[in-house]
């Protein structure tokens, strides 16, 4: 079961003995999180770049720093916007934190904190709050998933192409309509996680299902929750034991937790799997919607894309999942569980989506910060 050979170096060799990602934050009671510091940008993450979100060099070095300026600047302007607070998003067409309100008295106090303005109708409050009266509707299999969208200023549900004249979908449409400003939109698939049979070469097992290591934690690692349950044992990619399921939640949310012994040992390190250099996690700065972001799993490995949304409904068959947070990185069977960075800050361990590598998709992940809170772990960094 040992899994394709990769090059590696110094502390990527100790991922082939113990756990190699790794990140979170302190358990709830602590601080928040520190600013992040300025991301390694290799020549491996610059290739990624370009390949996944057609970037040049030069135009992912200036993206990459303005995203850690926006990360920055994000929670001053929510302050200075109060409760005019509309929502914010990184936007890439000028490398600037874009943030709406819906008093315009505020919008001079936001644009000193270096953001841009956009003035609307709706707060983040009011949109918060529909969306909260739609998670409480029982959804059927069409729809998938539903979210606020700062930018539009709406919360957005999204329908299953071939399923959107169901009666079901229609009368669900109808509903949420009800709770707020909605906005329907179409996706080409239903969701789905990304846990698979047991093959060759992966990083993890419990029973027989493939998961994905996602960051090291002071004792042990987080994952994804439908990868097994509390108390199912693990065992490494050479098959011998790691540990075993101290926690896990899934519907509902989808995270978990694993304690780490039996000579395997945490490293605040994500695997490249060579087609980057294997990334030092260094923090869990929460990265804006519309920044770039980067994940790696045992079966498609190291995948880049951008953040779509947050704080989304993800309607899978077996139940719903809240609080999660979309993006257009590609995701395959078996990627359950691994890593979402942000540049050096880890974003959250990946649990589904639509899709594959090959053809295009988007894939769905826990906020590491609030697996960490849950389980009061601390995460590990470099």
């Amino acid at each position: 079961m040992r899994r394709t050979v990769v090059t590696r170096t110094g502390l990527s060799a100790l991922l082939l003995l113990g756990t190699w990602a790794a990140v979170g934050l302190a358990p709830a009671a602590a601080a928040s999180p520190t600013p992040a510091p300025a991301p390694g940008v290799t020549a491996g993450l610059l290739s990624a770049m370009r390949e996944d979100l057609g970037l040049t060099e030069s135009q992912a070095k200036a993206r990459l720093a303005a995203e850690k300026t926006a990360t920055a600047v994000e929670g001053k302007a929510r302050r200075a916007a109060g409760s005019s607070y509309g929502g914010s998003w990184f936007d890439a067409a000028d490398n600037t934190l874009a943030v709406a309100v819906t008093n315009e008295d505020r919008a001079d106090a936001v644009r000193a904190t270096g953001a841009t303005v956009r003035v609307v109708k709706h707060s983040a409050r009011q949109l918060d709050a529909a969306k909260s009266r739609i998670d409480a509707l029982d959804a059927p299999d069409g729809v998938s998933s539903w979210h606020v969208d700062p930018k539009a200023n709406r919360v957005v549900v999204n329908v299953v192409a071939a399923h959107q004249s169901d009666n079901d979908v229609r009368d669900f449409v109808a509903r949420a309509r009800q709770a707020g400003p909605v906005t329907v939109k179409e996706t080409a698939e239903a969701p789905r996680t990304f846990a698979a049979g047991t093959v060759g070469g992966d990083p993890y097992y419990t029973g027989n299902v493939r998961c994905s290591i996602g960051f090291s934690v002071y004792g042990g690692f987080v994952t994804a929750g439908h990868c097994g349950q509390a108390g199912a044992s693990v065992s490494g990619w050479d098959g011998s034991y790691i540990g075993n399921f101290q926690g896990s939640s899934f519907p509902g949310d989808d995270y978990a937790w694993v304690n780490v012994g039996s000579g395997w040992w945490t490293v605040p390190v994500v695997l490249g799997w060579g087609a980057v250099p294997d990334q030092l996690v260094r923090g869990s700065a929460e990265a804006p919607v519309g920044a770039s972001i980067c994940r790696s799993g045992s079966t498609s490995r190291w995948h880049c894309g951008n953040v779509l949304a947050k704080n989304e409904t993800v309607n899978y068959s077996q139940g719903a999942v809240h609080q999660m947070t979309k993006t257009s990185a590609c995701a395959e069977p078996g990627d359950s569980g691994g890593s979402f960075l942000s540049g050096d800050q880890a974003q959250g361990v990946t649990s589904g989506g639509w899709g594959n590598c090959g053809s295009g998709g988007e894939t769905w992940h826990q906020p590491i910060n609030e697996i960490l809170g849950r389980y009061g772990l601390t995460l590990h960094t470099a």
